[in-house]
């Protein structure tokens, strides 16, 4: 039984992800700061609920610790959580979007290093975004030149880049970040548009489920390896 955790799992990406690992087989533990909307979120699945918030180190280490507790290890990280921060450009607002989609994978990641690395087959998925890429970003033809969202595209860099810095001193883990693609989520509703989660879901799930010989240190689309 592969044991796996999502962090903002209740809804979006990363309960069409749980739904989709969970149909692999994989015993996943759904994470979400809302204890009520994740416990329900997981019982609809089948899944187990977990209460998480990455912004919180004590949210954070309890979670991991019950899942050691429970399962003793940890074989599939994936972190989804995320925030936008859209239309407002501050100080509060760039700490806030930055402790989620950034610093929330250094918490997370952090508390869990030890139930991965008790994994025959560890890998860590990040949920990031092409949004962070200086390429697509300055690319006339790509929709990420678009879009004003400076906050949440520096934080993306930053997640990938965190993703790539991992890889380098975990090798024992295989960390991957992902483009899941423009999606119809409650995110992204004011931008309007997307596909089903259901959809981008697939590309993250595919990273959650490479093999031992899978490659590590990249930042992928479902059409493979994108520029920064």
């Amino acid at each position: 039984m592969t044991i796996t955790l999502i962090t903002g799992a209740n809804k979006g990406i990363g309960f069409e992800t749980a739904r989709q690992l969970l149909e692999l087989g994989h015993d996943v533990y759904l994470g979400a700061r809302d204890a009520d909307r994740g416990g329900k979120a997981a019982a609809a699945l089948g899944a187990r609920f977990v209460q998480l918030d990455v912004t919180d180190d004590a949210s954070v280490n309890a979670a991991l610790a019950a899942i050691g507790s429970a399962a003793g290890r940890l074989d599939v990280l994936v972190h989804n959580a995320g925030i936008l921060g859209y239309g407002v450009m501050d100080g509060p607002t760039a700490l806030r979007v930055f402790d989620t989609n950034a610093v929330g994978i250094v918490r997370v990641t952090e508390a869990a290093l030890p139930l991965l690395r008790k994994s025959a087959d560890p890998t860590v998925v990040t949920v990031s975004s092409s949004a962070g890429s200086f390429w697509a970003v300055n690319n006339p033809d790509r929709p990420e030149f678009h879009l004003p969202a400076a906050l949440y595209s520096a934080s993306k860099s930053a997640a990938t880049m965190l993703t790539v810095q991992y890889a380098k001193s975990q090798p024992g883990i295989r960390f991957n970040a992902v483009e899941p693609g423009f999606t119809a989520t409650d995110l992204t509703a004011g931008f309007g548009g997307g596909r089903t989660p259901e959809e981008s879901a697939r590309t993250v799930v595919r990273l959650a489920t490479l093999g031992a010989d899978g490659p590590t240190g990249t930042f992928t689309d479902e059409e493979g390896e994108l520029r920064w």
